[in-house]
């Protein structure tokens, strides 16, 4: 049975999607089944992230109203055969039960190992419908305050689900601000969030080829440690 994992965020704009996307890569190039589910129905665009926006026949939500059966709603990526897309292409003024979603997703879990759920950001009813599918979450933020703040009320809400699991990705750092002391380092966004730290995946700089590097490097230590289910007890984490 597939492990759900929802990857959520309390601020727009931290890197939710690309971070659901990459991690979902990163599986499937260990070998694992994995879907990329996109519950983000007002901007849905986790397909477009994957490369896979123009090969979808169905969504989810065709799965969810019956005009397809959920298998035929996935989309193989074209390069990674074990990696699938769920897209939410249509946005529905129609109430979406979280039952019903959960539905579909359960119908696929005996076939794959993760289903990686995108949630919308802040904690409306389609947060609660995205973690209401899931039985694990990441949680991504940037070190920036604002997106602090809405990531600590999002982990204080989740406990109310009691997940198996609950993770921390903080995005966009810049190892050259936290020497400066302009952020705080991940490791304390951690103790402050009380929330295990999966991994930190630095600001990419295409003027600077060793920040890609350093940030494929730190999405796939992020994949082994989700894969895994535990934390490496090292001092600091790969990408920090």
């Amino acid at each position: 049975m597939a492990r759900k994992i929802v990857v959520t965020s309390g601020k727009g704009g931290v890197g939710k999607t690309t971070v659901c996307c990459n991690l979902g890569v990163q599986l499937a190039k260990r070998g694992y089944r994995v879907i990329v589910c996109d519950l983000d129905f007002g901007l849905n665009n986790a397909d477009v992230v994957l490369g896979t926006e123009n090969l979808a026949a169905y969504d989810v939500l065709d799965a969810v109203e019956g005009r397809c059966r959920p298998r035929q709603a996935l989309v193989r990526h074209p390069r990674y055969p074990t990696l699938f897309s769920l897209a939410s292409n249509r946005y529905s003024q129609r109430y979406i039960s979280p039952q019903a979603v959960r539905l579909v997703l359960d119908s696929l879990s005996a076939q794959f190992d993760f289903i990686l759920i995108d949630s919308p950001a802040g904690i409306d009813e389609g947060f609660h419908r995205a973690a209401s599918c899931a039985e694990e979450a990441l949680i991504v933020t940037t070190p920036h305050i604002s997106a602090l703040r809405d990531a600590d009320k999002v982990a204080s809400i989740l406990k109310s689900y009691r997940f198996s699991r609950v993770w921390l990705a903080v995005n966009m750092v810049r190892k050259d601000f936290i020497r400066r002391g302009e952020i705080i380092s991940p490791f304390e966004i951690s103790a402050a969030l009380r929330v295990p730290l999966a991994a930190a995946l630095p600001e990419e700089d295409k003027v600077f080829l060793h920040n890609i590097f350093e940030r494929s490097r730190a999405f796939r230590a992020l994949a082994a440690c989700i894969a895994s289910g535990e934390l490496k007890k090292t001092k600091h984490r790969e990408g920090v």
